[in-house]
């Protein structure tokens, strides 16, 4: 008897477990993943006469491979006015010397060159600052050397987001599709990334965007007095600054998949899980209430999985004992439950991949969302 109902209770649990979980997901799905999967695309074109100088901050330390197709794209942008500052931080090849003949050339093209390392200060936010200051002009739109534009009208897209009291602009930055698992791995992560920061931006929450295409003032820069909140990590120089000034009225969002920059795709599996923790190194200084809102979605989404496993390996009491003749309903009811999710997830995940221009994801999304509810817990927990 006590072994009954020790099973009936511990069955009873992992059952509300699942179902909790199943409110959450859909919850989360629906009332906020929506917002960026069922966003419309407005055209935002402004006539040259309305359209700001504009200052591309690219910082570089030994990837002149990279700088010698990134520089060339920037510069032949369809765009009125612009220049590239490009900040060479220590590098070691060729990069010095290229960026000098292209300042002897392209009066575009603004070199700001470090010499010495200073060990006091780590990661991108020394070279990043220097970059900013050293800007021209008031807006800016930030990139990384292993990004490219996809088309010459990217600037003029990012653009034309801004409206009378924008000072920030969010974008994406998908990666290059070269069609391996690594690959197709990295990619769902950053839709699921995106589904996390630009939701929030578009529901008048922002807290954080990638550098890879991010924009904002010089002002609202010099206003929150740069990375010195945060000058202490050597990450942050995206996310932490974003989660520091952005805000409903003065943050918007840039979705054009036709006109936005694609990255590399990382060269291995340990490269991209130092990336991750980097990324997750940050977490801890996000705001309390996107904090509480990523943890309870990653959370749910892996209790709905282990409790959806342990159901069916450990049924309630009444179903062992089959006299009760809602027991034949109990395994269908799950699997019912689990497609409605799945279903609910594929809806907005179709949205979000057209609106991301990301391709090829939808046929894996069962197999990539499985591993990531254990995967990304794992990473969160690793980065320490």
């Amino acid at each position: 008897m006590s072994i009954t109902f020790f099973f009936n209770r511990l069955s009873f649990y992992v059952l509300a477990l699942f179902v909790l979980s199943l409110i959450v997901q859909l919850c989360i799905h629906w009332f906020r993943f929506s917002r960026l999967a069922f966003s419309k695309k407005h055209p935002m074109t402004k006539p040259d006469s309305d359209l700001e100088p504009v200052s591309v901050v690219v910082c570089a330390r030994d990837v002149y491979h990279h700088l010698v197709e990134l520089i060339p794209a920037l510069l032949n942008q369809d765009y009125p006015e612009f220049e590239v500052v490009v900040v060479n931080d220590c590098s070691d090849d060729d990069t010095e010397e290229y960026l000098k003949d292209l300042e002897r050339h392209e009066p575009r093209v603004k070199p700001v060159q470090l010499r010495q390392h200073l060990n006091f200060f780590n990661g991108k936010k020394y070279p990043l600052s220097l970059g900013i200051k050293s800007a021209s002009y008031d807006l800016m739109v930030l990139t990384d050397p292993d990004c490219r534009p996809t088309s010459d009208k990217w600037l003029r897209s990012v653009m034309g987001c801004y409206s009378q009291n924008t000072e920030m602009v969010l974008g994406y930055a998908p990666t290059e599709n070269t069609g391996s698992f690594l690959n197709l791995l990295v990619r769902f992560n950053a839709v699921q990334r995106a589904l996390m920061y630009l939701s929030a931006a578009l529901a008048g929450h922002p807290y954080m965007g990638i550098g890879k295409n991010l924009s904002y003032r010089q002002q609202l820069f010099f206003r929150a007095k740069g990375f010195t909140s945060h000058y202490g990590i050597p990450e942050g120089d995206d996310d932490l600054f974003v989660s520091q000034v952005a805000n409903k009225r003065n943050t918007a969002v840039h979705l054009d998949p036709d006109n936005t920059v694609v990255c590399d795709s990382p060269s291995s599996f340990g490269a991209w899980v130092r990336q991750q923790r980097w990324r997750y190194s940050t977490l801890k200084m996000h705001r309390k209430g996107p904090r509480a809102f990523a943890a309870m979605h990653y959370w749910s989404q892996l209790l709905f999985y282990a409790s959806f496993i342990a159901l069916w390996f450990l049924p309630p009491a009444f179903l062992l004992a089959g006299d009760i003749p809602y027991a034949a309903y109990y395994f269908p009811v799950l699997g019912v439950l689990f497609l409605f999710r799945y279903i609910s997830q594929m809806f907005i995940y179709r949205g979000t991949c057209r609106r991301l221009g990301e391709r090829g994801l939808l046929p894996g999304l069962l197999l990539w969302d499985f591993l990531f509810a254990f995967l990304t817990p794992l990473l969160r927990i690793s980065r320490k």
